[in-house]
């Protein structure tokens, strides 16, 4: 299995053994575009793999706050309540970066940036730039992909 995510198409495409769609999704990539920096709230290009899966057998909306649910269910009035929170929802699968000085390693360590791919609030618009940098899912896709792919599996993050 591998991930390939584009940022201009706003998808996220798991491919087989063989090279066969087993699953496409619309995501949500970074506002502030692409880029490895810290703290540029950019989604970071190339190669990576899923370094950690979190969440199993969390419920759908299920809030995450430093990678451990809160014990909240996200819902319209908890966001009102928490208007600036980043809202992690359902799963996590933490990437981390393999091109040394591109997107590991130093100032551009996406591990260390804490990029995930998650879900989001069904109000989050799928298909269209919108995150802080992180990959965002509706929260039934994530779950699909989150049970389909096992950590060290590849992800390869483009703009084409």
């Amino acid at each position: 299995m591998r991930i390939e995510i584009s940022i201009r198409q706003q998808t996220l495409t798991l491919f087989d053994d063989f090279g066969g769609v087993k699953a496409k999704h619309l995501v949500s990539t970074a506002a502030n575009g692409v880029g490895c920096e810290k703290d540029s709230g950019c989604t970071p290009l190339g190669e990576h793999i899923i370094r950690a899966k979190i969440g199993a057998g969390c419920e759908p909306n299920a809030v995450f706050v430093g990678r451990r649910p809160t014990g909240e269910i996200c819902t319209p009035e908890l966001m009102a309540e928490f208007p600036d929170r980043d809202w992690i929802l359902t799963r996590i699968l933490w990437l981390s970066g393999k091109e040394i000085g591109k997107n590991r390693l130093g100032n551009v360590d996406t591990m260390q940036r804490y990029i995930y791919i998650h879900g989001s609030h069904e109000s989050v618009q799928m298909g269209v730039i919108g995150s802080h940098g992180c990959v965002r899912m509706r929260n039934a896709d994530v779950i699909e992909l989150f049970d389909l792919v096992a950590a060290g599996t590849p992800v390869f993050i483009h703009n084409d």
